[in-house]
This record gives C-alpha cells, structure tokens and sequence, in this order.
C-alpha cells in the first residue's frame, strides 16, 4: 500500500538515510530507554519523522547537535 501524502507523519524527508539515526540508536548516544527518546520526539525536544512503517527517525545533525548542548556545563 502506497503512503497516503494527505497524512503528514508519511511525507517524505530532506534528509539522506545515512544522516539518520534510529531510536534505538539516539537512545544509546544519551544513555536513556528508547520510551524517552519517543517522548521527547512528541514533546518537540527532538526533530523527527515517522517512516511509513511508522517508525521514527531522526536528523543525526540535530541529534548530536543536542548532545554537544547537553553535555555543555552551565557557567553562573
């Protein structure tokens, strides 16, 4: 069955399959359950997309973008 381009979680992404990082994966990058990385793909913390199957993937840019901020100390 072909994706419905009326449902947006099915358009297409900008980005190259290999600039695209799993769950699994973004969860490994920030040592939390794949439950959290979800949560905070629905929270807007994290960019992402759903393929057609449904499955989320995300920007690995963006991803380590946020990782590099994470793990910036914070002056006072």
């Amino acid at each position: 069955m072909p994706p419905n381009p009326d449902f947006p979680a099915y358009h297409s992404a900008p980005f190259e399959e290999e600039d695209l990082l799993t769950s699994p994966e973004v969860a490994a990058l920030f040592r939390v359950d794949v439950k959290t990385v979800s949560r905070w793909a629905v929270q807007g913390r994290l960019p992402s997309f759903r393929t057609p199957g449904g499955h989320r993937r995300f920007p690995s840019g963006e991803v380590r973008a946020l990782l590099a901020r994470s793990r910036t100390p914070i002056r006072s």
